[in-house]
């Protein structure tokens, strides 16, 4: 019989309520608290969804010593407090991406993750989806040869809302640990850390970016062409060339998903997928397998690419002069 893990919510905003959509699917979840800085945001949460209790502050939450896994929903600005919170009290965590600012504070919870000898994962939708795995298995295969060049983009035109996270510069807004962190993940899976990095930004009024131009090289001659913009309703999409033929992977903003593959003298093919809720199920269902095993980080989604992506992240934030507010 399957162990049933008490999961946690810390900061039930928009994401918290896909997350749990897709715990909801997964008979050894257990929705067990929420916690929130407002007590009656907390409680509305927990009853919308069927949690057990539900506390109006982090802390206790992360106290409850009945709670095991807590998934981190708060801004990127908050989720090295917030996932050290959880760690220190004893609870493995699933953190939403970006998982810290800067390489710093992925290291420093990294380093409680080892210290507490518990699970740590950054929550990276991509890996886990059916259209991405499809993908990879492909590339696996040698079907498509080598791959040459990644063309990816991540774009949508939002209102222009200077208060709220993605315009907040204290929230760590801006398009690149938003958005634009997804072409930055397929450049990272199908090629590897690039050796040269050249990135443009262009920035909103607030002072974060609105849009990002990053073109990754690679010593073997290898590429990649990414985008990612607040500014254009240009949709989520990536091109992945190679030697004898070409996939090319969309999704929409509902989850749906579509993977065409064109290898060189063959009929080209379609596949369409649409996971219920919208594939978080699989993020989560990932974690209960890696402590059913006793394990400490995913193969999914390993601390290493985790470190990778981060210090990626990082260098493009200073080569475009990306910066946040009391951040460096």
């Amino acid at each position: 019989m399957k162990k049933k893990y008490n999961w946690g919510i810390l900061a039930p905003g928009k994401i918290a309520h896909r997350f749990t959509d897709g715990l909801k699917l997964l008979d050894n979840a257990n929705l067990y608290a929420v916690g929130s800085r407002n007590l009656g945001r907390a409680r509305d949460f927990a009853g919308q969804y069927g949690y057990e209790k539900y506390y109006g502050s982090y802390e206790e939450l992360a106290e409850d010593p009945d709670l095991e896994v807590v998934y981190v929903a708060s801004p990127h600005s908050h989720h090295m407090e917030h996932t050290l919170l959880c760690l220190n009290a004893g609870k493995s965590v699933i953190c939403e991406k970006a998982f810290g600012i800067n390489s710093s504070e992925v290291e420093a919870m990294i380093e409680a993750a080892g210290n507490n000898r518990l699970f740590l994962m950054e929550a990276l939708w991509p890996p886990f989806q059916p259209s991405y795995r499809k993908a990879t298995g492909i590339l696996n295969s040698g079907k498509a040869g080598a791959v040459i060049t990644v063309r990816s983009h991540f774009a949508f035109k939002p209102p222009y809302e200077p208060e709220k996270r993605l315009y907040n510069p204290d929230l760590g807004g801006g398009t690149l640990l938003d958005i634009g962190i997804y072409p930055v993940i397929d450049a990272l899976t199908f090629l590897g850390v690039p050796d040269d990095i050249k990135a443009i930004a262009t920035f909103a009024e607030t002072g974060v970016d609105d849009s990002n131009n990053m073109i990754f090289s690679y010593d073997n001659g290898k590429s990649a062409n990414l985008f990612s913009s607040i500014k254009t309703e240009a949709g989520i999409g990536t091109d992945i060339f190679c030697e004898n033929g070409n996939l090319y992977l969309n999704r929409m903003r509902d989850g749906t998903q579509k993977l065409r593959v064109e290898i060189n003298g063959q009929k080209p093919e379609e596949v369409f997928f649409n996971p219920e809720s919208r594939g978080f199920n699989f993020e989560a269902r990932e974690v209960m397998k890696c402590l059913d095993l006793g394990k400490m980080e995913s193969d999914v989604v390993p601390l290493s690419f985790s470190l990778d992506l981060i210090k990626t992240l990082d260098r493009i934030r200073k080569i475009s002069g990306i910066r946040y507010a009391g951040k460096e």
